[in-house]
């Protein structure tokens, strides 16, 4: 991180705070949003008079407003409030209309309800009636104990007589056909009366009865029908004359518009010419910042951002049009480097350096940025231009650079020194074999088996680095992700066994095939699985799992070619690195283990990439690790 500039300070490390002048007051707190490219973005703000209150500078501006616009304004509003009238009007006409609407449907639904509710009761009445002669008839034929009959059918025939009462009424009294059925009725309650009578007569009375109620429900139905057809023609006649009051208000609001709209026309034609040049002014500056990749922000004397592009709001996404650069809208890092670079002012275009800043979101990797400041004359007042170009791939590649430089250079020396290690060792090792045969003592014995360890260490070392130090080709094919984690646990089984460490896969059902090579990753996955297991207190699981991404790759002709990765997992629950740890952690020759050679993940890392992979880590003390290892499906 280049060093940042010298800047007035309180002692505390950051900068005084500006006083808050009537300038910057007025500017509006504008949200950082989604930009449309043809959005004007970069802007100024018209600063107040330095003694000028802003309650008195807005009366002033609504004074001007007032006297500037009001005549264009009048005739508008003339035609806006005539239009409410018109509205209102017909608004009330068609409530009004739609009431009648309802009322005259509701007087023909009430009178079919009422029609229909009485034959259903006629119905109902004639029924029980008839039920109640037919057994005091056969009651009396059979000559038994006769019960209370009469006492019923005294109730029926009241019931029937309160309903023919209705009958009676207006405007079924004028109809002949409820009249005839009326009399009928009447003819039926009469031969109820004596046992005789209602023997003789009352059967076919009452089947004339039943057959005229019969058809009154018929006739009942059609007139349901008829009552749908003069509901609809009401409502038609209705929705006719709101539709023509409708056309009236419209042709009324098109001749009120077409003439407020050439009254506005002839009194701003010459504004609008000047405001047409203007904006083709702004879009084209707008254009131009927007289509930058670098972020741009002018800030002005007092340390507050004027303007910016959507560019250096993907970068601060909490900043605002207004905001002081000292202000909480990013992490320490970043705003250290917008200090820094507004620290001084400058006379001409100058390099503040380079700067590492960790993104906002956890999802987001560490940024690197260029940063230029170029003077900016603001109203009057000295301000600046402040660009940062992003320059994380480049400065990715240059450690990545650095680091194939600084490990082939380790390689050679390595593979030279395990060279000259390995032929000595094996005289070593043969030696103190023949040395064990001729040693009996229990002390003695003790010291050769120290000295086997220590050569089975150096064994281990030398071929390790034999193997860091010459990249072994990959000999690729179709590989099962699934059978690759599996052959993988199987290896180191006698690990798990000795620790009793619960193994959970979560692994999706999906089948993942890539074009990798097996024992090279075999070999990445048991040195991951076999650290998380000795990291891990015992019966303390370790979680294996597997998941599709989707990631872009710039395609030849500019556009983005859609790739599927496999993303493996292996978190365990042990005691977790600290952050110095996790930086270093793989760099060859480094090792928190008190007997490893420090080459297991540097080896890990190298087949990772070779793949055309990647491996990160995780890890806060006291709270795991978690080994995340992405590979080209």
């Amino acid at each position: 991180m280049a060093e940042k500039k010298e800047s007035k300070s309180d002692g505390t490390g950051r900068r005084d705070a500006p006083d808050v002048s009537d300038e910057t007051q007025s500017l509006p707190p504008t949200a950082p949003v989604e930009l449309d490219p043809s959005e004007v973005v970069y802007r100024r703000a018209e600063p107040a008079a330095d003694n000028t209150s802003i309650s008195e500078s807005a009366a002033r501006a609504r004074g001007i407003w007032t006297r500037e616009l009001s005549p264009a304004i009048i005739p508008l509003i003339i035609g806006f409030l005539s239009l409410l009238i018109l509205i209102g009007v017909i608004g009330y006409l068609s409530v009004s209309r739609m009431d009648d609407v309802g009322k005259a449907v509701l007087d023909l639904e009430t009178q079919h309800t009422a029609k229909l509710s009485l034959l259903l009761k006629l119905r109902l009445a004639v029924t029980k009636l008839d039920s109640e002669a037919r057994l005091r008839a056969q009651a009396d034929s059979r000559r038994e104990l006769k019960p209370p009959f009469e006492m019923r059918l005294n109730t029926a025939r009241g019931e029937l007589n309160q309903l023919l009462g209705e009958l009676e009424r207006p405007p079924l009294a004028s109809d002949p056909v409820w009249n005839k059925l009326r009399n009928d009725l009447n003819d039926y309650i009469d031969a109820t009366e004596e046992l005789r009578t209602y023997s003789l007569e009352g059967f076919g009375k009452f089947d004339v009865v039943d057959k005229e109620v019969n058809r009154l429900l018929e006739e009942s139905n059609l007139k349901q029908i008829e009552v749908f057809q003069k509901s609809d023609l009401i409502a038609q006649a209705a929705s006719r004359a709101i539709r023509t009051w409708s056309v009236i208000a419209l042709i009324f609001g098109a001749l009120v518009a077409a003439g407020t709209i050439w009254e506005i026309q002839r009194r701003f034609g010459q504004m609008r010419r000047s405001v047409e040049e203007s904006r083709r002014e702004r879009n084209f500056t707008s254009q131009l910042l927007e289509g930058m990749v670098s972020a741009v922000a002018a800030i002005d004397q007092d340390d507050r951002i004027r303007s910016a592009n959507a560019a250096f709001f993907r970068i601060f996404p909490r900043a605002t049009i207004g905001a002081s650069i000292y202000e909480k809208f990013a992490s320490d890092i970043s705003l250290k480097m917008l200090e820094a670079a507004t620290a001084s002012r400058v006379d001409r275009a100058s390099y503040r350096g380079r700067w590492d800043c960790p993104a906002d979101d956890d999802r987001e990797q560490e940024r690197t940025f260029d940063v230029y400041s170029s003077p900016l004359a603001i109203n009057g007042s000295r301000g600046q231009i402040l660009t940062l170009v992003d320059v994380t791939e480049a400065a990715e590649a240059e450690r990545g650079l650095r680091r194939q430089e600084s490990l082939a250079a380790v390689g050679q020396a390595t593979a030279q020194v395990a060279h000259e290690i390995r032929n000595p060792l094996g005289s070593i090792r043969l030696g103190v074999s023949m040395l064990r045969d001729s040693v009996s003592d229990d002390e003695g014995l003790r010291t050769i088996e120290l000295v086997e360890r220590g050569i089975k260490h150096l064994s281990k070392l030398v071929v390790d680095v034999a193997q860091f130090s010459r990249r072994k080709a990959l000999e690729q094919a179709n590989v099962d992700l699934l059978e690759l984690v599996n052959h993988s646990l199987d290896l180191v089984a006698d690990k798990i066994n000795e620790k009793e460490t619960p193994i959970e896969t979560r692994l999706v059902d999906e089948k993942l095939t890539g074009h990798w090579d097996f024992d090279q990753l075999s070999q990445v996955f048991v040195n991951i699985i076999a650290n998380a297991i000795d990291a891990s207190p015992k019966h303390t699981g370790v979680v294996i799992s597997t998941e599709v991404i989707k990631g872009g790759a710039n395609a030849d002709d500019g556009g983005r070619v859609v790739t599927r990765r496999a993303r493996v997992t292996i978190a365990d629950e042990g005691s977790g690195m600290d952050s110095a740890t996790v930086d270093r952690i793989f760099e060859p020759f480094f090792s928190t283990k008190k007997r490893g050679t420090g080459l297991g993940l540097a080896i890990v890392k190298q087949i990772v990439e070779q793949h055309d992979g990647t491996i990160n880590v995780a890890s806060r003390p006291g709270e795991g690790t978690r080994f995340v290892i992405e590979l080209p499906l």
